[in-house]
């Protein structure tokens, strides 16, 4: 269960923060578009997690998503142009 809720939600965030830099719109537009996916990107990892039948394969999958997603996020440039 706390893989679902937290790990899902972790994984929501980054990936919205990642979206968000990476979209080459205006800046609002790529926020408002990352939150929205971020709602698949929670819903997909909370299926997959009750999917899963190992516990450790659930852990790394959701923390390497997590973590490929920050590392992205921190590589882009702070203000890319639109």
């Amino acid at each position: 269960m706390a893989a679902a809720g937290l790990g899902g939600y972790a994984l929501a965030v980054a990936s919205a923060a990642c979206l968000a830099a990476l979209l080459p719109v205006a800046r609002a537009d790529a926020v408002v578009s990352g939150l929205l996916v971020s709602f698949a990107v929670y819903l997909a990892a909370v299926l997959w997690v009750f999917a899963e039948r190992s516990l450790t394969r659930m852990w790394l999958g959701i923390g390497a998503a997590t973590a490929g997603c920050l590392a992205l996020w921190v590589l882009l440039p702070a203000n890319p142009a639109p």
